[in-house]
Order: structure tokens, then C-alpha cells, then sequence
């Protein structure tokens, strides 16, 4: 069994509606940031997952974790039905669930000390409290790069990635399994990048965690995950091991991202430059069928009209795309 299993997960807003609708009471459109979302991740891999920025990417990390309520759908984390748990059995459970946000400047109270923020966790769990908790506070700090001799500065007296390994304290301190990583290193200097990336994988060797990394870097998401998971518009379009996704992506929405990255030297006329019509539609009034079909060279008719179906295409590659029979590719070289 996987260690978490989403099944049908959703997330809709409602929209602000207009004057108009204020007035006779019309509840106006919905956001569906996410759509209907499966997929499961195994204990002790990394499962990244990818696509533009607005895709809902954010919104299924927090769903996962309740701290957006699912709108329908269904979590389960090591056979316990997450979506289903009152509040003081959710509390206890995310002692075992936690993440990581991306901006490390918005993400720390600043009126807080390092020790207060970091040691939170273990006084909201009843873990520990006063010199114990303080203790385990700067063994944490110190296991992310930091040093014990900094617990009582405030947030601003660090850096960027400095407040990112804070960050990351706080949610190893509650020694938990799973971790969302919500675009972790995006904030940060490309330098900073690599020495953040460094330390959540030797944390994943040494801990034995899990993670769902969340990210726009396709670069990042190769060196990192052991399976990704592509999300456009609010709805998962592939899935499978890292390799077979990247270096034989099915779903033309996969192909357009692959073929966005940079090479250089020999391997840059290797593939075609896909360029995609349009901007990604609004969650508001997504299109018919297909979503990806407003903008897919490959789209016609039946993709128009009704939403293809996720297949499975051996070794835990899956696509939903109403073209994989014929084996078409946007990218040069491609079959």
C-alpha cells in the first residue's frame, strides 16, 4: 500500500461575483484550481510534480494536507482516511504530515525568534516544552547547516536560503514521513539552489522521508524525484518514473514543457522548439473536453468535445490524451 493514495481529490472557489449577481443572489462562477486529482505516492520516494505556474500545483499540496479543504475527493495517509479526520485527530496526524512553502522572506512570523519558530511544532504536539524543547530546536538547526548559537535571532538577520534551512527546520522537527516541498528552491539564487537541493536529499537518505516536491523546473524535478506527475489546468495529464517521462514523454502538454529546456553544444538541434498558441485558459471557464486542446497543434475534433482518458502504458507510464495510439510527437526525432 502507498504510503499516501489520492483518489478524486478537488479544490473549487467561488468567484466574486459582480454587482449584478450580488443583487439577485447569483453565486456566480467557480475556480476549479484543482480537478479531480488521483495519484499515490510510495514510501521513501520523491514524486515531483510539474507544470506552468497557475496550474493548481500549490492548491494540491495544500488540499493534500487539509490546510485548504478539499472540495470532494479523498486522501488517505498510511491507510488512514485524512479527508475524513475530525480536528484533534487532523492535528495529530500532521505531526506526522508537513511542508515546506516557497517564499522563505513570507513564510517566518518576523516578529518571532528562530527558537519560537522553530520550536512551535513540538509545543503544539505536546512534545516537549522549555529547556527540552530548546534543545531539540537547536540539534534540528543544526542538522539543516545552521548553528545553535543563532536561536534567539529574528528572521531578518538571515539570508534567503538561511531562512529556507529554517523553514526546513521547522518542518523536520516534528519528525514526520511525508513533506510537501512547495517550490523550496524557486526563491533562491541559483548557487543557494543546489546547496538547499543537497540538503532535502541527504535529509530523504537520512530520515527516510518522503516527499511530494513541487516545482516549474523540469531541470530540477530530473535531478530530484524518483516519479513526476505533469498538472495542467488543474487535472494530472502523465505520470510515470522520472526517466520514461522525461525521456519519452506521451502527452503533448509533457513534450511542449520538455522541449522549453535549454541545451547546449551538441544536443541543442537534437529536438524542435514547441510553441504553444495562446495562454493557459481561465480556471473560471475551463474548455470543453480536452483542456489542453486550445493550445495543442495535435487537437481535433474528439478532442474538443470529450476528455480523454488516463491509459496506462506499461511500466507505470500513464497519459490522457485521446492521440497515444498514433504515436504522434511535437518534438523532433519524436515517433
Amino acid at each position: 500500500m502507498s504510503l499516501l493514495e489520492v483518489t478524486g481529490l478537488s479544490k473549487h472557489y467561488a468567484g466574486r461575483p459582480s454587482l449584478v449577481q450580488r443583487v439577485t443572489r447569483d453565486p456566480g462562477q467557480v475556480v476549479r484550481a484543482v480537478n479531480g486529482v488521483s495519484l499515490a505516492v510510495e514510501r521513501g520516494e520523491v514524486l515531483g510534480l510539474i507544470g506552468e505556474s497557475g496550474c493548481g500545483k500549490s492548491t494540491l499540496g495544500r488540499a493534500i494536507l487539509r490546510l485548504h479543504e478539499p472540495s470532494a475527493g479523498r486522501v488517505t495517509f498510511d491507510g488512514t482516511e485524512v479527508t475524513a479526520l475530525a480536528p484533534p485527530a487532523l492535528k495529530a496526524m500532521r505531526r506526522r504530515m508537513q511542508i515546506i512553502f516557497q517564499d522563505p522572506y513570507a513564510s517566518l512570523n518576523p516578529r518571532r525568534t528562530v527558537a519560537e519558530i522553530v520550536g512551535l511544532p513540538l509545543a503544539l504536539h505536546g512534545i516537549a516544552s522549555g529547556e527540552e524543547a530548546r534543545e531539540i530546536t537547536a540539534r534540528v538547526l543544526e542538522r539543516v547547516g545552521l548553528k545553535a548559537g543563532q536561536l534567539d535571532r529574528y528572521p531578518h538577520q538571515f539570508s534567503g536560503g538561511q531562512r529556507q534551512r529554517i523553514g526546513i527546520a521547522r518542518a523536520l522537527v516534528s519528525n514526520p514521513e511525508f513533506i510537501v516541498c512547495d517550490e523550496p528552491v524557486s526563491a533562491l539564487d541559483v548557487s543557494i539552489q543546489a546547496q538547499i537541493i543537497a540538503l532535502l536529499l541527504e535529509l530523504k537518505r537520512d530520515l527516510g522521508l518522503t516527499y511530494l516536491f513541487i516545482s516549474h523546473d523540469i531541470s530540477v524535478i530530473g535531478y530530484l524525484s524518483d516519479r513526476v506527475a505533469v498538472m495542467y489546468l488543474g487535472e494530472i495529464v502523465e505520470t510515470g518514473p522520472v526517466a520514461a517521462v522525461l525521456d519519452n514523454p506521451r502527452h503533448p502538454y509533457t513534450q511542449s514543457l520538455l522541449s522549453a529546456v535549454p541545451e547546449i553544444g551538441a544536443r541543442r538541434d537534437r529536438k524542435a522548439r514547441v510553441r504553444l498558441q495562446g495562454d493557459l485558459p481561465s480556471p473560471l471557464n475551463p474548455p470543453k473536453g480536452c483542456k489542453f486542446h486550445t493550445r495543442c497543434p495535435l487537437a481535433t475534433g474528439i478532442c474538443r468535445s470529450a476528455a480523454p482518458q488516463t491509459r496506462d502504458l506499461g511500466g507505470g507510464h500513464s497519459a490522457a490524451c485521446h492521440r497515444l495510439d498514433e504515436g504522434l510527437s511535437l518534438l523532433e526525432g519524436g515517433r
